[in-house]
């Protein structure tokens, strides 16, 4: 009988989920079993607010770490809290088809976000959220909450908040059958993080190529241009996970269209773009002021899409975006 596939995972539940999707996936593609790893991160053990303890790689580290000392043979991310830098000697081997890359709000009363008067506490960690929050609800309190699925629903339960801002993914993956009442976020007035509703799988550069090869079937294409795209406007902009802002891409036939923002962190300001690129090189400008620039020749469409994203970002930043986004929380 041949060893099983060691997968490095956090101990959360939605961790835990995850990586069961991905493991069994892998084990029809490969014959072999799948056993998992359990890791503890500085982000499951330090409950201090992420803000405070910056939130980028905070769940990672840890779990590269084991993966370099060979303590698994890969690992399973969620890909928005992944730093947009690879450590050297690791490899992205697969982005799975995406998940639902929405918000979802969730209330005892089902009264609509918009709707939440001066009093309503709102819970979420995400500057981006906070940001979104003070925009779309400018009289609510926000609450920065820390904590798994479960234990914010509770908080929304009890009445201790009147709501909780969490992403559509990751309770389709618990299974959650909470009897909140939900309000599904629109992507166009209410874009998510990069790589929202996404996974990253993560191996060793040198890991052996039957591994590689099982790894990259699991591979989505249509998902990997479109963060590819998310993550190199987020490394654009010198900016880390837990910066106020938002990119959220599509792939449209032969190209690739992107809804990106940019926020102050009270959700003062605000600066956007939505732009689609042809995946042979010509860069359309949809919606804002420029006259646009080509991003590549096109020959290798992942090369085309990071440029692409780079363009975005210089459009943002040539807009005034690098006094918006917090430089401390840096990729």
């Amino acid at each position: 009988m041949s060893t099983p596939i060691r997968l490095g995972t956090r101990r959360s539940a939605l961790a835990q989920a995850q990586s069961g999707h991905v493991a069994a996936a892998l084990e029809k593609v490969s014959g072999r079993r799948v056993e998992l790893v359990p890791i503890t991160s500085e982000g499951d053990t330090n409950r201090a607010s992420l803000s405070e303890i910056g939130g980028q790689g905070i769940f990672a580290t840890r779990l590269r770490e084991a993966l370099l000392a060979g303590e698994c043979d890969f690992l399973v991310h969620s890909l928005k809290d992944l730093p947009t830098a690879i450590p050297e000697g690791l490899v992205i081997a697969a982005t799975p088809r995406r998940e639902d890359a929405r918000d979802v709000v969730l209330t005892r009363d089902g009264v609509p976000l918009h709707e939440r008067h001066s009093g309503s506490t709102i819970g979420t960690g995400s500057p981006r959220r906070i940001a979104q929050v003070h925009r779309r609800a400018p009289h609510a309190e926000v609450v920065d909450i820390r904590g798994n699925v479960d234990s914010r629903l509770a908080r929304v339960a009890s009445g201790e908040l009147d709501a909780v801002i969490l992403a559509a993914a990751g309770l389709s993956r618990l299974g959650s059958d909470s009897p909140l009442r939900r309000e599904e976020l629109g992507l166009a007035e209410w874009p998510t993080a990069p790589g929202q509703g996404s996974l990253a799988v993560e191996t060793r550069a040198d890991a052996p190529a039957e591994l590689l090869a099982s790894l990259a079937a699991l591979d989505d294409a249509e998902t990997r241009l479109a963060i590819t795209v998310e993550r190199a406007i987020l490394e654009g902009l010198d900016a880390g996970c837990q910066a106020p802002m938002a990119a959220h891409a599509v792939v449209e036939g032969a190209a690739i269209r992107v809804r990106t923002v940019v926020y102050a962190a009270d959700g003062s300001r605000r600066i956007g773009l939505d732009v689609t690129e042809d995946l042979n090189g010509e860069y359309i400008r949809r919606n804002g002021s420029g006259n646009g620039a080509d991003a590549a020749d096109g020959a290798d469409p992942t090369y085309a899409a990071r440029e692409f994203g780079f363009t975005v970002a210089r459009r943002l930043l040539d807009q005034g975006a690098a006094g918006l986004v917090t430089r401390e929380h840096s990729s």
